[in-house]
C-alpha cells in the first residue's frame, strides 16, 4: 500500500510541474517517425533554432536524415537518433527517459497531422507524468499519408497503455542502447551498403 501512494504522490507532482513549465521556453524537439515530412520540418526547424536539442524516434533510415538536415544547413551535432521504438507507444517508451535525463521542461513533440488525435493525448499523458510540458504540433501531410491508421480502437488502447505507464513509470527509466548522434553517422558505410528514402524527401544518394 505504501507504494502505491509513493508512486501516486510523485505522479501527482510531475503532473503540477507540467502545469508550471508550461510557461518554458522549448527545451528540446521530439520528433516521431513515421514521415519523412516531420524531419524535413524540424531540419527547417533547426536552422532557426540551432541550440535546441533534437531527438527523433526511430525515423527514416539514418542517412536520409543526415542528407536532409544538410540539404537544409541544419547542424548536425544536436540531433540524437533513438531507433528502439517499434510503435508510437514505444516512441515515448524510449525517448522520455531521455529527455527527462536531458532535464528538458518543455518539448514540442512533431508528428503528422494524420496521427492525431491519438499521438498527441499520448504524448500529453507520457510527458507530462515526467512533469514536462508539451506542445503538440501536427505537421500537415501534403504529398501523401504516412502509415498510421487511426482506429477508435487503437486510440483507446494506446490510451489506456500510455495511462497505465503514466503510474507505473514513476520510478522506470527504460534504456535505449541504439542511439546515436546525427554527426556521428557513417555515411560511407551506409553508401557502401545502399539505401533508399522516402521519394517525397526528394533526396539524391550519390
Amino acid at each position: 500500500m505504501g507504494i502505491i501512494i509513493i508512486i501516486t504522490l510523485s505522479l501527482a507532482n510531475n503532473l503540477f510541474q507540467a502545469q508550471k513549465n508550461a510557461t518554458q521556453p522549448i527545451g528540446a524537439y521530439f520528433v516521431l517517425g513515421g514521415s519523412i515530412t516531420r524531419e524535413i520540418y524540424v531540419a527547417k526547424v533547426a536552422t532557426m533554432n540551432p541550440d535546441i536539442p533534437i531527438i527523433i524516434s526511430t525515423g527514416s533510415d539514418d542517412p536520409c536524415i543526415v542528407l536532409i538536415f544538410d540539404r537544409e544547413g541544419a547542424r548536425l551535432d544536436n540531433t540524437w537518433l533513438e531507433t528502439c521504438a517499434d510503435s508510437t507507444f514505444d516512441n515515448f517508451f524510449f525517448s522520455v527517459p531521455i529527455l527527462k535525463s536531458w532535464g528538458v521542461k518543455k518539448v514540442e513533440m512533431i508528428t503528422s497531422d494524420t496521427h492525431l488525435p491519438r499521438a498527441g493525448i499520448m504524448g500529453k499523458i507520457s510527458l507530462m507524468a515526467q512533469g514536462i510540458a508539451v506542445d503538440v504540433n501536427g505537421i500537415p501531410e501534403i504529398d501523401g499519408i504516412p502509415a498510421n491508421h487511426e482506429s477508435d480502437l487503437k486510440t483507446t488502447l494506446d490510451v489506456t497503455r500510455s495511462f497505465l505507464w503514466a503510474w507505473a513509470g514513476q520510478f522506470i527509466n527504460p534504456p535505449c542502447d541504439k542511439v546515436i548522434k546525427l554527426s556521428e553517422v557513417d555515411l560511407d558505410f551506409w553508401q557502401q551498403g545502399g539505401f533508399s528514402c522516402e521519394s517525397r524527401g526528394k533526396i539524391i544518394n550519390n
